[in-house]
């Protein structure tokens, strides 16, 4: 029986790394002094890159105001919440050249597994709100400016006839590991590294339960009909703006028939798993972590054999 307890480790960027402060971002007066307080950090978003030291050991890097004043003009700062006894927030950097700042600026779907998860976190929560706020800048009911309030959780609109508000959104998608009983079904994008194949996926449509979604998917992407599935995981996403929701799936074992979206797809055992047959998707992905629980649910470790497969390959 697989094991769907609360106790599995939280994914990459998810789990309680922060506390987001909700009951304060409503109190400017409090935000205010938080932002002019000597223990406030800052973490600057540039270009959607993430700013991390440039030793191996890679950390988050979180200046204080004094270190990052001169772009705080640019943008008015945006409260993340209380990390390791600080506040916190995100500073967005003009997108022009890179700004003299120790570190570098890296893509945190590359190189959030080398952070502490907890900065992995935090970093990720502050790229997807700089990303929404770029997108809100105008009110999409009368067109009108916008401005930040609730310490830059919400966009308002500055006409007082509209006066409508934004929030931070989410894209909610699904990923699912469909299997016949033996084998998994796993499709690629033309667009992908050669040879890697992942879960399936794709985003929930208006009026469409996550369940509804998974079958729909699974069916325009391969042309396989679902027969049962449960929730596994959900894992935050914010490139931009996604939340991935895991579902494991059964299914008879039809041949797959690709729909437009993929370059092909396929059923594979574990022997060719394991065999090296194809390439899997970064261990940090929620993708990774759906074929590693139908892996080992018949005593296998996806993960050793993997380790073994890397050492032969050395």
């Amino acid at each position: 029986m697989h094991d769907r307890s609360p106790r599995r480790a939280p994914h990459l960027y998810a789990g309680p790394y922060l506390d987001r402060g909700g009951d304060k971002r409503k109190d400017a007066a409090w935000i205010e002094a938080a932002l002019h307080a000597p223990q406030a950090r800052f973490v600057p978003v540039w270009r959607s890159l993430n700013l991390v030291t440039v030793s191996d050991a890679r950390r988050a890097v979180l200046y204080p105001k004094a270190a990052i004043s001169p772009w705080l003009s640019h943008q008015p700062p945006i409260f993340l919440g209380q990390f390791r006894e600080h506040a916190c927030f995100a500073v967005e950097l003009p997108a022009t050249d890179q700004p003299s700042l120790e570190g570098d600026f890296v893509d945190l779907r590359l190189a959030g597994g080398d952070l502490e998860a907890d900065e992995a976190g935090l970093l990720a929560y502050a790229r997807a709100l700089v990303y929404w706020r770029s997108r809100h800048r105008f009110c999409g009911a009368c067109g009108a400016a916008t401005r930040p309030t609730d310490g830059g959780q919400v966009m308002t609109c500055t006409s007082e006839s509209c006066a409508q508000q934004s929030f931070p959104r989410l894209d909610p998608a699904i990923i699912v590991l469909v299997s016949d009983g033996e084998r998994a079904l796993l499709g690629r994008q033309a667009s992908w590294p050669a040879g890697r194949y992942s879960t399936l996926a794709g985003f929930v449509e208006p009026g469409e339960s996550l369940e509804d979604a998974v079958v729909r998917e699974v069916a325009e992407e391969a042309g396989v009909a679902v027969t049962h599935l449960h929730y596994h995981s959900s894992q935050p996403w914010p490139f931009p703006s996604s939340l991935m929701v895991g579902f494991e799936a059964g299914a008879a074992a039809d041949e797959p028939v690709v729909g437009e979206e993929l370059e092909d797809a396929r059923w594979f055992t574990r022997a060719e798993i394991a065999a090296g047959v194809i390439k899997l998707p970064p261990r940090l992905s929620i993708s990774f972590r759906l074929i590693e629980h139908w892996y080992d649910a018949e005593g296998y470790s996806l993960g050793t054999d993997l380790d073994r497969l890397a050492g032969r390959a050395r």
